[in-house]
This record gives C-alpha cells, structure tokens and sequence, in this order.
C-alpha cells in the first residue's frame, strides 16, 4: 500500500448533530480529550467566568453558551486522523449545518435520553438522509433522568423512518446509571465517574459473573438480562453495509458529561466508518483515492482573528494530496493560484500545514476571491464538484449603521458576512435609499449580525423589521432591468437586487405571489435562480 493510500485509509471526518441543548458541543470536547488534542473539557455555559468550549470560539459563542458557527477540529487517536465538524444546534443556524453536512462522510447523532427526538433532529437527519451516508446514534446524558431505552429507540425508528440496531444497552439511568453491556463482546463496562480525566475509570465482567450482583445490585442484574433477552429477540440484526447507506443506525448509550461511555463509542464508530468517500461532479464521480488533488470550498469565515482582519475559506480535501507548494486550479475562478498559510483547524487555533489527504478538511487564506461551492483540483483537470444548495431567507430586515461616518466600514463588513453564508444582502434599486436589506433563515441572525458588526467593524447598527417572508427571482423577457414603475405590485411587495445585479420580488403572502404572476404575464417567478434554493 503506497503512502497516499496509508494516509487516505485511516482519515475519518464525521459531523456532529443535534437538537440544542442535547449535549453535541460537549460530547465533542471528550473526544478531543480523548485524543489528547486538550487537556481539559469545557464547561458548555452562558457565563462570562465559565471555561468555554473549544469548539466554540466566538465571543458571542462564549457569552450565550450556544454555537452560533460551525467549526473544525483534526486530532490523532488509536491510528485514525480524525476530523470532527461541530456544527450549531439551533434551527436559526441550519443553512451552516447543512453545509457543514456536505464536506462530512458519516454523521454522529446526539439525542437527550429525557426528551428523544426533537424538531431540529428531524430537520437535520433528513439532510443526512439525503447524502445516504452513515448515522450513528448517541443517546446521552443517561446520568440524568431518562425514558425507557425500548421507547427511545422505538421512537427513533418511527420518528425518522431509519432501524437501530443497539450497540450497547444501558443499566440505570440517573444517579444509578452505571454503565452498559456491550452486545459485541457481550460484556458489561461498569464505569466511575471522572469528568475531566482523559478516560473514565472502567471495569468490565461478564454477565453470568457472580459478582455482577454485588457490583450494580440483584434487581439491575436481573432486569438487564431480560432486557438483554427482548434485545436479542426482538431487534433489527447488524448488518455494516445497511450502516454504511444510512439505513441503519448504530445506537449508542452514555453521559458526555460524566464519560460513561464515550470511550467506547468513539471506538465502534471508527471501527464501522469507512475512508473518505467519493463526490459527485456532474456525471465524474471523484475517488478519494485518486492522486490527482481536488477539493471544494464548504465555508468562508471572516475575521478569526480580528487583529489580522483574516478571511478564511474552509476546504473539504476531496481525492489524492494537497501540497502546500503547488499551484492549484481554481474552476470559478478560471486560473492557476498558489493556496496562501494552508492551516490545519482546531476552531480558532491553527497551524501552518505543508500537506493534507482526501477526508482532511483546511483553512486557507481567502483574498476575496472564493464562493461557497467552488472547486480546486490539479491543474490540467477542469470541472465543478455539484453546487452546495443556498437556503431561501424567511425573514427580512432593513438595516443601516447609526454613525452615517462608518458607512464605508458597514458596506464592507455586511458584504463579508454575506460572503460567508450567513446572511443575504439586497438594495432597493431606483428608491435613492442607502438601507441594506438583510434576508436570513432564523431571526437569531440578525442578533449574531449586529454583535459581530458592532465588534469586528465598530458599526453600531439601526434595524427595522420588514414584513416579507418569501423571496422569488424574476426573469422576463427583455434586455433591460425592470423598474418599479412598469410592474403591477400588490402593496405588500417589493422589488429588490442582490449584490450581483440579480433582480427578485419579496412577498409578504403566498396569495400575492399568485397575484403578481397573474397580473404581470411578462414575468416568471422563480423559487431559485444562479444559486439553488431549498
């Protein structure tokens, strides 16, 4: 096996999903504790004299205790490079999970042993379904009060339309959860808690072992063998290949804060993934395991470091090696370039790299000329990996700065973040107005917009809400722009450009969608245009 292949083999980058709150950023903290890439998990809270997690490395992350930004972190364990993409919880973030979702191979579930499946789970495991990669479940927080295991795992299966097959099986739950039987090896890990050791203390026995009562008591020795009984009788059987076109899940039981059963996860997780898997590029489909190097950009992050005014462009490594002396292709762009301080991740911390492998995910330095969804791949090899979808915005608002002095300071720091993803901008053509109008998915944007002007630009910002929900692009049959004046608009309408000269229409009602179209037969209104909406 050449070393390309070697290094190729043992790459696994996974994303981590979940509901808010279910415990995602913090069961990424012992992984990375695990691999020895900190010292220390994070305490996962909303206070100014708590440490903050790793993963989350705004300020703003930090403050509220939620990740509002998907973030990177590559760390060695047991052979395996691992890269672990930790992405935000809350349904106002859902357009950088998604895709955060499209540079990962297999996807790590986190549910709330107390709540089960929630709605951001549903939303977040359909993307995953449709990308037909892996899905393994981890129930956590079994340290706490918890529903029956037969139901949760019932409610997975019935809730997401996808069998479980469960790895492990819990024994307890709250103050008397204390461990699990592992159904591989057909062995009970019995845990004492350590928070913030790099590996929890662990004993293990066997099921018949006469010990086993004096060690969890008679009546959880005894409800665990029937429950291990109905398991064995009555679940889906394992079967890897299901797993690996995510239509079986591997679950899971554990407490990421306590450690009981981290461990353990980790390492049947990167025992049932595969190496990085291929894309599709049009009708090419593009092996990992192709010398020839590709990659695509997934994410494009302003200001990591405020003092530099840095922008970094977030590379999914693809097939074959990067080499940080060589020129590559850049497809949109249409020219050779050389990739500037290629960075290995681990969130806002990095390191100047001189090589990655097909599953690696980058930062470089991006002077401005990089999208979401462009391609990069050895020079001589021209074609575009498929584009990554763009969410349609549902909520609007008109936005200017208070000091009409940092006018140069607000267009360029609005035009930034909208390069990263996170927002849409559009101006009112014709109107003489200077206001920006700002559409994003989930209103917790605009709060994130204002912090992040406010501290990265020192703009301080007026918003006003706008009453529009939906957003259509126009097409028509002539040459020249529309103007307001030759369109027959319902009073709850308006006619926007975005910043590269696109013209749409935002409604406040789907009943004046249908009203526009009927009375302006010239149009054709579309739901996506240059970039795919969904």
């Amino acid at each position: 096996m050449t070393k390309l292949e070697t290094e190729i083999n043992r790459r696994r980058t996974f994303a981590i999903i979940s509901h808010p709150d279910a415990g995602k950023t913090t069961l990424t903290e012992k992984f990375l504790l695990y691999g020895g890439a900190i010292a220390q998990a994070g305490v996962v809270k909303g206070k100014k004299n708590a440490r903050a997690a790793t993963s989350d490395w705004m300020e703003i992350e930090k403050q509220r205790g939620i990740s509002v930004t998907s973030s990177v972190m590559q760390f060695q364990y047991e052979g395996f490079c691992i890269n672990i993409l930790d992405t935000p919880g809350h349904q106002d973030f859902s357009e950088d999970t998604y895709r955060t979702l499209m540079a990962a191979d297999s996807a790590v579930m986190v549910i709330d042993a107390a709540k089960g499946v929630e709605a951001q789970t549903r939303k977040l495991f359909k993307v995953c379904r449709l990308r037909d990669i892996p899905i393994f479940t981890f129930i956590n927080k079994m340290d706490r009060e918890a529903r029956d295991p037969f139901e949760l795992c019932q409610e997975l299966e019935s809730e997401l339309g996808i069998d479980t097959y469960a790895v492990n099986w819990p024994i307890g739950c709250g103050k008397e959860f204390q461990g699990v039987y592992d159904r591989t090896r057909r062995k009970i890990i019995h845990f004492t808690s350590n928070t913030n050791a790099r590996a929890a203390t662990a004993t293990e026995i066997e099921l018949d072992d006469p010990a086993l009562g004096d060690l969890i008591g008679t009546s959880k020795r005894d409800q665990l063998a029937d429950e291990i009984e109905l398991l064995d009788g009555a679940s889906c059987d394992f079967d890897l290949d299901r797993v690996r076109h995510g239509q079986l899940s591997p679950v899971f039981f554990g407490s990421a804060l306590t450690n009981f059963g981290v461990e353990p996860f980790l390492e049947d997780f990167l025992r049932m993934t595969t190496a990085p898997l291929p894309r599709t590029a049009g009708d090419l489909l593009v092996d990992s395991f192709d010398e020839n190097f590709s990659a695509f950009v997934f994410k494009i992050q302003a200001n990591m470091n405020k003092a530099h005014r840095d922008r970094i462009a977030f590379l999914r490594v693809v097939s074959g090696r990067f080499d940080a002396d060589k020129e590559v292709y850049h497809v949109q762009g249409g020219k050779k370039i050389k990739l500037s301080r290629p960075q290995q991740l681990m969130a806002a911390e990095r390191e100047i790299i001189e090589e990655a492998y097909a599953g690696d995910i980058i930062g470089v330095f991006d002077p401005g000329i990089f999208s979401i969804g462009d391609t990069l791949c050895t020079p001589g090899r021209k074609f575009a990996f498929d584009p990554i979808p763009t969410f349609a915005p549902e909520h609007f608002n008109r936005v200017r700065p208070l000091d009409t002095m940092k006018r140069k300071q607000f267009l360029k720091g609005m035009e930034q973040i909208a390069q990263e993803g996170a927002i849409q901008i559009f101006k009112t053509p014709y109107s003489g107005m200077e206001e920006v109008i700002v559409g994003v998915v989930g209103t917790l944007q605009f709060d994130v917009l204002e912090y992040r002007l406010k501290n990265e630009y020192g703009v301080d910002l007026y918003s006003e809400g706008l009453p529009y929900e939906y957003l259509r692009w126009v097409h028509h049959d002539g040459d020249e722009p529309l103007k307001p004046e030759n369109l027959t608009l319902p009073g709850d309408a308006m006619l926007v450009e975005d910043y590269k000269g696109n013209q749409l229409l935002l409604f406040a009602s789907q009943w004046s969608i249908g009203w526009t179209a009927d009375r302006n037969k010239q149009l054709t209104l579309a739901e996506f245009g240059g970039t795919r909406f969904v």
